[in-house]
């Protein structure tokens, strides 16, 4: 015997439900989403960082840290214009493999902007490339690559609560306001292919694709 379907307890965005309580149930899975991330992440930076900072290389450590911090803002516009941004046509072999693999990760996100479940990544999606990549960042001293791999990994995670915040938070700050017509800029049709920095405007400016005047008015239903 067929098992009956699961039914979702998170209202879907139709004509009969209102618009922000929409918004408030898709907030909260997005926010359950990010929660096993977070702690997985912030638990390895704990470890990492304790041993490194034990040693007697504190300023190197730091250092690194922050040289992380700074590669992830050009990990992150790479990836967002050239994987997220980019089109896979199909085809076979490794074509096929990044046209259903890579193709579906943002699309679907510009499509239902409030859709929770494509606001941002989950634990399962970084732990291929985390065991690749901590193993051999320990190959050197744990105050140099492990802990720039920390400061990357810890960007990531503060890139996906802010990208969470900007399509969910109604905070008046004046830079948090700025950011968030930026990137919405970025979700509008004339948008689509500039303003692709999250965390910073920087590679936006340096590769010549930054929002005009970054100075468009927020749809008042997403104000609320």
């Amino acid at each position: 015997m067929s098992q009956p379907a699961p039914i979702s307890l998170l209202p879907q965005r139709t004509a009969t439900v209102p618009f922000q309580t929409y918004k408030r149930s898709q907030a909260a899975l997005a926010r359950h989403r990010l929660y096993p991330l977070t702690a997985f992440c912030a638990w390895y930076a704990i470890i990492v960082l304790t041993i490194a900072l034990s040693t007697t290389h504190t300023w190197t450590a730091l250092a690194f840290f922050s040289a992380g911090c700074a590669v992830w803002t050009l990990v992150e516009y790479l990836f967002q214009r050239y994987v997220l941004h980019g089109r896979f046509p199909p085809g076979k072999g490794v074509r096929r493999f990044l046209h259903e693999r890579l193709d579906p990760l943002h699309w679907v996100h510009r499509i239902r902007p409030f859709d929770g479940r494509h606001i941002s990544g989950e634990l399962k999606d970084i732990l291929p490339l985390f065991f690749v990549a901590a193993p051999v960042s320990f190959l050197f001293p744990v105050y140099t690559v492990p802990v720039m791999l920390v400061g990357v990994v810890q960007s990531y995670v503060g890139e996906e609560w802010l990208q969470y915040a900007l399509h969910f938070s109604n905070s008046r700050f004046p830079l948090f306001r700025r950011m968030k017509k930026y990137h919405l800029y970025h979700h509008s049709p004339q948008g689509i292919h500039k303003g692709l920095g999250i965390t910073t405007r920087f590679w936006d400016g340096v590769v010549r694709y930054p929002i005009p005047g970054s100075g468009t008015p927020i749809p008042k239903q997403e104000l609320k």
